[in-house]
């Protein structure tokens, strides 16, 4: 091993390139800090003691905007390729003995909501030493940390055919449409799905998967996709629907209480439900830590069951 070879060795740190990792990746300081844990001043010094060990910059503002160096892309690449061997590691001992500990991280779609808390009850009775971080986001955020390699357990309905992805379908995602119990619609003798888009029809965001999808339906049916009334989340489309203030298309699994109290009423309409299915979806290409791999393989072995569990909850709902 060669003195500048000692230097280095002696001198950085893992804390330092893990800092230097997440700047990097994120290209900011205080998104790194959020990540990690820790304040912007103390992500700074972390870099700022990184860049003394190398005696090159890392990082430069141009105006508010954060850029990496040409050593900084350097380094990352260096950085990247130590973790990894590192993870590996982690992961051969974890085998080695059979236990399955540390932090899975999940991200879920709003829409999965209601079905991911019965899927993770059973996993962490399996696996107690595992801590679960659950993030609730809608469809294109969950799309656009993924392009960022922020999470490593996805899960979604409408999975895009168009990014590196490795998808598992694993549950059934029906979309039904709705109404309040006194609507005019269900005086009809046959209610098409023409009709039905005549109608004050409340919406998710652009890019939601429940959207998609009725848009989707609508291309296929040739039926014009009406512009109407956007609301920011299923949970308020369900409230403004029993409200009275128009019809929507929402997951199953989200309205059965109300089905069941008959607050809301599921439209017969020809070609519905929409269905869909629940993935769970990772990178293509990531070495799967410990904890990824054991919930990806639980939910592999487990697909029958769930789809079991949850025919036995809308039967009983």
């Amino acid at each position: 091993m060669s003195s500048n070879v000692h230097y280095l060795a002696s001198r950085l740190t893992f804390r330092q390139l893990q800092v230097f990792k997440c700047v990097y990746e994120l290209n900011s300081y205080s998104r790194a800090g959020d990540m990690l844990g820790l304040s912007q001043p103390a992500v700074s010094n972390q870099i700022r003691q990184l860049e003394q060990v190398i005696e090159q910059p890392l990082f430069e503002y141009v105006g508010r905007q954060l850029y990496s160096t040409a050593i900084a892309k350097r380094l990352a690449q260096c950085t990247l390729s130590v973790f990894d061997e590192v993870q590996r590691f982690q992961n051969d001992l974890m085998n080695d003995t059979g236990l399955v500990s540390g932090e899975l991280k999940l991200v879920a779609v709003t829409t999965s909501q209601y079905i991911v808390p019965h899927l993770l009850r059973a996993y962490t009775s399996l696996h107690p030493n595992v801590t679960v971080s659950l993030k609730v986001v809608n469809r294109t955020e969950a799309i656009a940390r993924f392009e960022k390699n922020r999470d490593e357990l996805t899960i979604m309905g409408m999975v895009p055919n168009d990014k590196p992805m490795l998808s598992l379908p694993f549950l059934d995602n029906e979309l039904v449409p709705v109404a309040p119990p006194n609507h005019p619609l269900l005086q009809e003798k046959e209610i098409t799905l023409a009709k039905f888009l005549e109608q004050t029809l409340l919406l998710r965001e652009t890019g939601s998967g429940s959207r998609l999808a009725l848009e989707l339906h609508c291309q296929k049916q040739r039926v014009r996709f009406p512009h109407q009334m956007e609301i920011g989340s299923n949970e308020a489309i369900k409230h403004a629907v029993m409200a009275g203030l128009g019809v929507a298309v929402l997951p199953r699994f989200g309205i059965l209480a109300e089905l069941k109290l008959k607050s809301l009423v599921e439209l017969p309409i020809k070609d519905f439900p929409l269905r869909r299915s629940w993935c769970l979806v990772s990178p293509q290409g990531q070495h799967p830590t410990p904890t990824m791999r054991s919930f990806i393989d639980y939910v592999q072995q487990n697909i029958g069951q769930f789809e079991q569990m949850f025919k036995r909850k809308i039967t009983l709902d």
